[in-house]
């Protein structure tokens, strides 16, 4: 098999022993003779998968008791919808830091549902794209939370301060960032994340709630997405994706036999360092987000010469570094290098960097 390093964005690539873990157990899961995914999600051994994967989940993230962790369908984007229905009504207004295209699909999924506030946005500082921290407004007081996405996968913006957001329930789409650092679970509200990048495979979503925003959802909320439901079910209201609800517990145990979170996040910050300095120190590619915001998880950059683009990354591909073509609305290149991503791939990216600045340049 040739042996790649896997940039994407998402879905993103998973840990090799993970990954081996999963092909041992494909075809006959506990001596079963059967897959995972061709068990009951209410029989008794696919139950006690997910109820480790959950205490595993509150063990990495140190989630208190007074937190439901619910594993549901619908990605990011279908709790942009779900937020609102359980935390809001129509007349409500919520508050929203936009950070760049995530928290941007937040605000205009919230307006089928409430009435957004946009209470700051990207602004620009040393001539990069920086996110200023804003001072809360005591008029904002009455709204029913405050949402922001502190990693924006496409922009790769970063910041790691909180929003002041009073006694308003910070609501905190971290699909891109969860499980890359240490966080305290009792300053937020909601936290959800889409799967695909540091949890598992496309199809699972996350949601850590605390209890007392459980229980609110309006009448005409799905089912699939009403938090009480979920919670009372252990997230079994319907058929779960059981597959990647196995692959998160796999990864779960994975990170845990790693040393957890803070260990994990010193190695990010190796990979990012290692990668930013490489950007830094030439001429030749250049970071359009300021140092203060820049993304540990995403790092997009640009050739000082754009008609090499598609050089770079055809050469990059032959090299076995995949999946570097940044995305369509902001072009260039992205190398995204979540928890699963070896530092030698990193390593292996600015080699090849170096190199193709030498030939190229």
């Amino acid at each position: 098999m040739k042996n790649v390093f896997n940039f994407s964005a998402g879905p993103a690539m998973l840990p090799y022993e993970v990954m081996a873990q999963a092909k041992e157990e494909f075809l006959n899961w506990r001596d079963s003779g059967c897959s995972v995914m061709e068990v009951s999600h209410r029989g008794k051994d696919f139950i006690d998968v997910a109820a480790q994967a959950e205490r595993d989940l509150r063990d990495l993230l140190n989630v208190p008791d007074n937190y439901h962790v619910l594993f549901t369908h619908g990605g990011g984007r279908g709790q942009f919808a779900a937020v609102p229905l359980n935390l809001s009504s129509q007349d409500q207004s919520s508050l929203h830091l936009v950070s760049g295209s995530w928290s941007e699909g937040a605000v205009s999924e919230a307006q089928k549902y409430n009435k957004p506030v946009v209470v700051g946005n990207v602004s620009e500082k040393d001539g990069k794209q920086f996110v200023e921290k804003p001072a809360f407004d005591a008029s904002w007081s009455e709204a029913a939370y405050y949402h922001f996405c502190p990693n924006e996968t496409v922009d790769g913006i970063e910041f790691t301060w909180l929003p002041e957001a009073g006694d308003v329930p910070l609501v905190a789409d971290m699909s891109s960032t969860i499980l890359s650092r240490p966080l305290n679970v009792s300053d937020y509200g909601v936290i959800y994340a889409g799967a695909q990048k540091n949890i598992g495979p496309s199809g699972l979503s996350v949601v850590i709630v605390r209890e007392d925003l459980v229980g609110n959802a309006r009448q005409e909320t799905p089912s699939i997405f009403d938090y009480s439901l979920l919670a009372g079910s252990d997230s079994m209201y319907n058929t779960p994706p059981t597959f990647s609800w196995y692959l998160a517990g796999l990864v779960f145990k994975w990170l845990k036999a790693q040393g957890g979170l803070e260990v994990i996040d010193k190695r990010n910050d190796e990979k990012a360092t290692l990668l930013y300095t490489e950007i830094d120190n030439s001429d030749f590619y250049q970071s359009q987000v300021h140092p203060a915001n820049r993304s540990r998880m995403n790092v997009p950059f640009q050739l000082a010469q754009p008609d090499l683009d598609s050089v770079f990354l055809k050469k990059a591909e032959e090299a076995g570094l995949m999946a570097l073509k940044g995305h369509r609305s902001v072009g260039g290149m992205r190398a995204s290098i979540y928890n699963a991503m070896p530092v030698e791939g990193v390593v292996a990216l600015v080699e090849f960097m170096q190199e193709f600045e030498r030939t190229h340049g």
